[in-house]
């Protein structure tokens, strides 16, 4: 049944651009940078236990990256956003040799404070980011919100293939052995430290790839797009598709961002309106909306009860 709703689900993805017209492509397009960076955040939360709040300054980094190659080197925009994802893998490395022999509140903390910094940074380096001002960037394709949506849509592929494949890998089986207990896999001489490393250095890297696609979408990076509000759209996303499904947290991104649309009269009240998706989904569906709604259609067309395991993806 899993595969049937993946099949269904991709097949929409690939005619979605034939049926509705360039405003909801271009809010799809923006789901499918939201899609990304809530998929790697849930390989790093929901698969390696890893609370990290500075998801949104890796995107940063690979933006203002990309960005800054384009305009001052004038490099190939493809290139610039592989430079972009490349550059928030080194981030990624350095933060995480710094926080990862950390655990809970203090790791989180530490990462939400090098978002805070990172975001002061963008906004007081005036000479090369332009401040609050932000950059204006170069479109891919001149912006045309077709192409656009297919690389989008290739990139979201190509993050939950590649990260699919690490967790079916031997790193995937240490990472899981250390989500289910770190103390136990370190006694029996798994190195928690040096994989926790490698997971946070992969999930930077597919923060920044998403980055460096946003900003040749948008035309324009700023500061806002590393506020502590975008971190918890990205958990409330992944929470609410299910922060154990990478197909789920990607659902879950596409569905906020729809509903984003429909609640901009709310203004800021939004994130409250989320925050409160997020509780009721936690209290009612912990599994998130899409493993629930595999799960609902498998007992009606079996007609039998089905006790959802721990770690289902």
């Amino acid at each position: 049944m899993k595969r049937v709703a993946v099949c269904a689900l991709l097949i929409y993805a690939v005619f979605f651009p034939f049926l509705f017209k360039d405003y909801w492509l271009y809010v799809a397009i923006i789901g499918l940078y939201y899609a990304i960076l809530a998929t790697s955040w849930s390989m790093l939360a929901g698969q390696v236990g890893i609370i990290s709040f500075a998801h949104a300054a890796f995107a940063g980094v690979g933006a203002y990256t990309s960005a800054i190659l384009v305009i001052r080197l004038q490099v190939p925009i493809p290139l610039s956003i592989i430079a972009g994802s490349c550059a928030a893998a080194v981030f990624g490395l350095g933060i995480g040799a710094l926080t990862l022999r950390m655990r809970g509140a203090y790791l989180a903390l530490t990462t939400l404070a090098f978002s805070e910094i990172f975001r002061i940074f963008l906004t007081a380096e005036y000479e090369l980011t332009r401040g609050s001002y932000g950059l204006r960037v170069p479109l891919i394709f001149n912006g045309d919100k077709r192409v656009c949506y297919f690389i989008g849509l290739i990139l979201l592929i190509f993050t939950i293939g590649s990260l699919f494949l690490v967790l079916r890998s031997k790193l995937g089986l240490f990472l899981l052995a250390m989500r289910e207990d770190e103390d136990g896999a370190a006694t029996r001489g798994v190195n928690t430290t040096y994989y926790r490393l490698i997971a946070f250095v992969i999930t930077s890297a597919f923060a920044g790839l998403a980055g460096g696609f946003y900003a040749h979408v948008i035309g324009l990076v700023s500061p806002r797009m590393t506020m502590i509000g975008e971190m918890g759209l990205i958990l409330a996303m992944s929470v609410f598709g299910g922060i154990e499904s990478l197909l789920g947290s990607a659902l879950g991104a596409m569905v906020l961002q729809v509903l984003t649309e429909y609640l901009r009269a709310f203004a800021e009240w939004r994130l409250a309106i989320f925050g409160a998706l997020v509780l009721l989904t936690l209290r009612f569906i912990p599994q998130g909306i899409l493993p629930w709604l595999v799960d609902l259609v498998d007992q009606v067309w079996s007609g039998k009860p089905k006790v959802m395991r721990s770690g289902q993806r």
